[in-house]
């Protein structure tokens, strides 16, 4: 290895470990932002915003992909190995499902540390999705690796998943109680049923997933639509699968940044390309997995301080980690 590939790597090892720990608490941040009467315009009553169309999201989104299409804006999440080890450490041929791949930031440091894994990711917008694969075989030339990442067009938040995933009998197989079926979550969504990746072992569709990636993927979904995009996730799971999830934190520097005139709703906001963002407080991650049926495993503050040389500021961004597990068959 020369010089300058072991700097390189000694970077990358450092980088990743910036978000693996905690660099303040949570609550000091919060203690002092809710003094500052500078931020106060962000604790008052959240402006009446009408809720945006599904199409208004997708399209704004497509254009944020588009115009970061050169890759250097996404970095490799390898961070998520070491937040999460149960990606390198799950059985043969286990089932990822990756919701809101953008440009394969997520799945790709994934298919590159684990050569047994299968990942399923899903986009609203088909030319970001065209895009991911194109990242991910320019990136490597191991043939497996392509096709183990399988890409399909979909909007969790209204359509929910396609049948192919898991066929309604596996979703009755997979549910713990009646109540928590939900087969009223969705109607006939159009999305096509044949299953596109086909086994041997199952026909119809692929058997449910044994894992989901929700990384900053919930804080781009309107709140009001947050609650089935979860249940969406439960259903989809096999039993004893789990959640792995991160996104925005309350107070995040990110947050404070934002004019008045961007508020759109409690802890919402809108940039100025048009996509959306929401803040995560512990108690709202945890209402919507529990409220799905899911067991909570982690969940917690990552509160990182990122040093910007150039300037001499220091930058607080806080991430909710989190981690949920369906309960095995037989659980109460």
């Amino acid at each position: 290895m020369d010089w300058a590939n072991g700097a390189r790597m000694s970077g990358e090892v450092e980088a990743e470990a910036e978000y693996f720990c905690k660099d303040f608490e949570w609550e000091d941040l919060r203690s002092e932002v809710e003094a500052n009467p500078c931020f106060s315009y962000h604790f008052q009553s959240a402006p009446s915003s009408s809720s945006p169309s599904p199409q208004s999201d997708v399209q704004a989104w497509k254009q944020f992909h588009l115009r970061h299409s050169s890759g250097k804006f996404f970095k490799e999440r390898r961070y998520l190995l070491k937040e999460f080890p149960e990606l390198l450490s799950c059985p043969p041929n286990s089932k990822l499902l990756e919701i809101g791949c953008g440009n394969a930031s997520t799945a790709l440091p994934i298919l590159r540390a684990n050569k047994d894994v299968i990942v399923y990711a899903c986009d609203c917008s088909d030319e970001t999705l065209e895009r991911a694969k194109e990242i991910v075989s320019g990136a490597t030339t191991v043939a497996s690796i392509h096709h183990r990442f399988r890409t399909f067009c979909c909007d969790l938040s209204t359509n929910g998943f396609p049948y192919w995933l898991a066929c309604n009998s596996c979703r009755d197989q997979f549910s713990q109680k009646q109540s928590q079926c939900l087969s009223g979550v969705r109607e006939n969504n159009g999305l096509h049923s044949t299953n596109p990746y086909p086994s041997e072992e199952f026909g119809c569709c692929v058997g449910g997933v044994d894992f989901v990636t929700l990384v900053f993927t919930l804080s781009a979904v309107p709140p009001e639509r947050m609650p089935k995009s979860i249940k969406e996730c439960f259903v989809v799971l096999k039993p004893g699968g789990m959640v792995f999830f991160r996104d925005y934190g309350l107070y995040d520097m990110t947050m404070l940044r934002f004019e008045p005139d961007k508020r759109v709703g409690f802890r919402e906001y809108m940039r100025s390309d048009g996509t959306r963002s929401y803040f995560f407080c512990l108690d709202t991650v945890r209402s919507l997995f529990l409220g799905a049926g899911f067991t909570e495993l982690e969940l917690d503050y990552c509160c990182v301080k990122s040093v910007n040389r150039q300037k001499g500021k220091c930058m607080r961004r806080v991430w909710v980690h989190g981690k949920f597990q369906k309960p095995a068959l037989g659980c109460q």
